[in-house]
């Protein structure tokens, strides 16, 4: 998947060969939010448009908008855990955060099926 950003809003994309056109959705909310074009240029246009289509809505249902998730994710241990994960994680040959980050995906995976 390729990706582009608008605001905080972020579009993963993907090129259709056979219809010769782009399709994307944001990806950092919960709400379906869909965008696409048969350019780099159009496919740009569209998220920036559906992203304000999408805040306009929410603006005229008088909610507010679903915020995007950054993709930063800071999180506490006491000194003795620190220690253990970061010892594993060298154990495997990963960064401290490769090794969090691919552990919360499994146990949240194995949780919501």
């Amino acid at each position: 998947m390729n990706i582009m950003k608008y605001k905080d809003f972020i579009g993963e994309f993907e090129y259709d060969a056979e219809a010769k056109f782009f399709h994307g959705r944001v990806v950092n909310i919960r709400d379906t939010v869909t965008f696409e074009g048969a350019s780099a240029s159009e496919l740009e246009q569209a998220l920036a448009d559906s992203v304000e289509d999408y805040l306009e809505f929410c603006r005229d249902l008088g909610r507010e908008p679903d915020k995007p998730f950054s993709g930063k994710f800071n999180i506490r241990l006491t000194p003795q855990s620190h220690r253990l994960v970061a010892t594993a994680a060298k154990a495997c040959g990963k960064s401290l955060n490769a090794f969090a980050a691919e552990a919360l995906e499994r146990q949240a995976r194995a949780v919501l099926g």
